[in-house]
């Protein structure tokens, strides 16, 4: 069977999935601006510390002291408008924006789904999500029941993308033929109603660890094949709510649960709807019009191009670390922006010693005085935060009224069990050394090997 691209790209479908995908994806992240709100994260992570570690090109990008609080009522307004269709452009230009500038004001705060919150509402932005069922549909008095096929495919590649990278990642001598570092994480979970009393037990170990790989490499594809979605559809929220109850990784296993629900056929969807409508009140007859949505053909050839190149950055970005010499989990040059979830447990301390090169007079310091406890941690097993932080204290020092500041650190790092060795090179000056996407050649090469993706 053929594949033509030019016949896909005319293909429509029913516009009731995404309807559903952008009702749901606004709830969800209106939710979570709430729970980070609630629990005093802003204050903690944005309003409290006295520096914060930038994203390489981005150290523009700051916390901006007690107006970051509006950041986030954006953010929380853009999702409102987004659940609603109501000026949808807008409103999800403006989320994607907020929640981006949220993610990048620290480094410290990466985390996986995040990156993937950013990077699909920047795919929605080019998605008719507001064609049906929708405010703006009410208020221009036209509802297109249908819109171009590839509006709901691009989601569901992304999802596939995400699943079935992060199983590649997993490949990994570390995870399969260690089990680590679940063997690290599980046992202490031995509080955990009816699972605890087996956390501690090898043979646990390494059924999380293959079946976690299996199932992110196949269950994009039991999605997509309609005889084996609704159990695909169990597997995920059978796998996500134990990834919930046995990690504190927020709201992304529901917002993951949710989001295979674009696979399903439109019937589901259109009951999903109707019972949203009875709630509500809402005609829904005036939305089921039959009509059909079409782009003007030089505008839909520019988000054609748009979404193509996207979509070669989501495939070939996270093989990046391939670029670099050395482990990538122990230099983690390449390891961010990538879907590798979950893979390490590194811990680590690091030491830093000011220097006068002209009298050699010296002294350490205490990283309370200007980080965070979590800063510390983050910073302690990554070299980039390590660089980082190295200049700040330059740059400190100078502003005090110190010459000739040098900046040296003693670092020693453990990855996935292993002993702890040396990180970075003692008698290099940091504060001479420069950011780039360039190998930091003063990392110490990793004592061991990990073999895999």
């Amino acid at each position: 069977m053929n594949f033509n691209v030019k016949e896909y790209i005319k293909t429509n479908t029913e516009a009731a999935p995404l309807a559903v995908f952008r009702i749901f994806f606004g709830i969800m992240m209106l939710l979570s601006i709430i729970r980070f709100w609630s629990y005093g994260w802003i204050d903690k992570l944005y309003i409290k510390p006295r520096f914060f570690f930038s994203y390489y090109g981005f150290e523009f990008i700051k916390p901006i002291g007690e107006y970051t609080y509006l950041i986030f009522i954006l953010c929380g307004l853009s999702a409102i408008c987004v659940t609603i269709g109501y000026t949808y452009r807008i409103a999800i230009i403006m989320f994607f924006l907020s929640f981006t500038y949220i993610e990048l004001m620290d480094k410290t705060t990466y985390l996986n789904h995040y990156y993937f919150i950013s990077v699909l509402s920047f795919l929605m932005i080019f998605l008719p999500a507001n064609a049906y069922f929708s405010v703006d549909a009410k208020k221009r008095g036209v509802s297109f029941q249908h819109i171009p096929r590839w509006a709901i495919d691009t989601i569901k590649l992304l999802l596939a993308i995400v699943y079935f990278y992060a199983g590649l990642a997993k490949l990994n001598s570390d995870w399969l033929i260690e089990a680590m570092p679940l063997k690290i994480w599980l046992p202490s979970k031995y509080d955990i109603p009816f699972l605890g009393d087996i956390m501690h037990q090898e043979w646990v170990h390494y059924t999380f660890s293959y079946t976690g790989a299996i199932y992110d490499l196949t269950i994009p594809f039991l999605l997509l094949y309609k005889r084996t979605r609704i159990f695909a559809f169990v597997l995920v929220v059978v796998f996500h709510v134990l990834t919930r109850v046995l990690f504190p990784i927020g709201m992304f296993p529901y917002i993951m649960i949710i989001s295979t629900l674009i696979f399903f056929d439109a019937n589901l969807h259109h009951k999903i709807l109707k019972f949203i409508s009875g709630i509500f009140k809402i005609n829904k007859n005036f939305f089921d019009t039959k009509q059909v949505l079409s782009f003007i053909p030089k505008r839909h050839k520019i988000v054609m191009s748009i979404l193509s190149m996207f979509f070669v950055i989501q495939l070939l970005l996270p093989f990046r670390y391939l670029l670099y010499p050395g482990e990538l989990f122990w230099t983690e040059e390449g390891f961010r922006f990538s879907w590798r979830v979950m893979l390490m447990e590194k811990a680590g301390y690091a030491n830093f010693k000011i220097v006068d090169s002209e009298t050699g007079n010296r002294f350490y310091i205490d990283n309370d005085d200007f980080l965070t406890p979590f800063q510390q941690k983050q910073m302690a097993t990554q070299p980039d935060f390590i660089l980082e932080y190295a200049h700040y204290l330059k740059q400190h020092f100078e502003n005090k009224g110190h010459q000739n500041v040098q900046v040296f650190v003693e670092s020693y790092v453990a990855l996935n069990g292993r002993l702890s060795s040396q990180y970075i090179d003692p008698e290099l000056d940091l504060g001479k050394q420069k950011e780039s996407f360039k190998h930091k050649h003063w990392v110490i090469p990793f004592k061991d090997e990990i073999k895999g993706f």
